[in-house]
């Protein structure tokens, strides 16, 4: 098997590229937990932000990609609550969970700024810079 990086065509043995692929595999998909809230990155790109220890799929929300998920935090105001976060699929209890995660997740420039009624607020104007 022949692999081009940057300009430069290496030759990976089969053990090799069986690593390659594993490695790969677990950059792309994975799982962080925060204090109140988890992201899942899925192998088939999507990603699942989830309260963290709920069992049921009521507190978990499936995004096409983590991508989307940039694209309903960005079209947020400058500071939300979760009745302004608004999509297919979220009901009340979702809703507060992505509150909690965009304050929670350091890719998103948010905070608590009340716990009653759940408001979350970004701190810095503009669209943040984000990675996942």
């Amino acid at each position: 098997m022949f692999l081009t990086l940057g300009g430069e065509t290496h030759r990976l043995d089969r053990d090799t590229a069986v690593e390659l692929r594993s490695a790969l595999g677990e950059a792309i998909a994975g799982r962080r937990e925060f204090l109140r809230t988890v992201g899942e990155h899925r192998a088939d790109g999507s990603y699942v932000v989830s309260r963290r220890g709920a069992e049921s799929d009521g507190h978990r929300k499936v995004f096409d990609s983590f991508a989307a998920l940039r694209r309903l935090y960005e079209g947020l105001p400058r500071e939300f609550t979760a009745p302004d976060v608004a999509g297919d699929g979220l009901t009340g209890s979702r809703r507060h969970t992505l509150v909690h995660h965009f304050a929670e997740h350091p890719v998103f420039d948010c905070e608590l700024a009340s716990k009653q009624p759940l408001t979350g607020r970004k701190t810095r104007d503009g669209d943040p810079s984000l990675g996942d």
